[in-house]
């Protein structure tokens, strides 16, 4: 039991000249440590930012372009409409001259 009192007593001895020696140089100790995560942020970023994709996120992420489909039925139908109505003749015209209007 002595033995391990005495084990004890030399550990505390230790940890108290460690932190003694921690303060001293804590300052310094902050800095580095400052100074290496900035690094690693830093080289992280630079992998992170040089990165390229892979082929399958690529393909994954391009979907193949929807083409607007019109049946020729309503298309004729607006083309007799058309032809058929000055009125439906006016707003086709115009909205052929100013197609951004509501």
């Amino acid at each position: 039991m002595t033995k391990d009192k005495l084990d004890i007593q030399l550990i505390r001895q230790k940890l108290t000249e460690a932190l003694r020696i921690g303060l001293r140089y804590r300052l310094v100790i902050f800095i580095v440590f400052v100074a290496l995560v900035y690094g690693f942020i830093y080289t992280r970023l630079n992998s992170l930012n040089n990165a390229q994709p892979s082929p399958s996120a690529i393909s994954a992420q391009t979907n193949p372009v929807a083409t607007a489909h019109v049946d020729k039925a309503v298309v004729s139908q607006l083309e007799a409409l058309k032809d058929n109505s000055v009125n439906v003749q006016a707003l086709f015209e115009q909205a052929r001259n100013n197609p951004f209007q509501d």
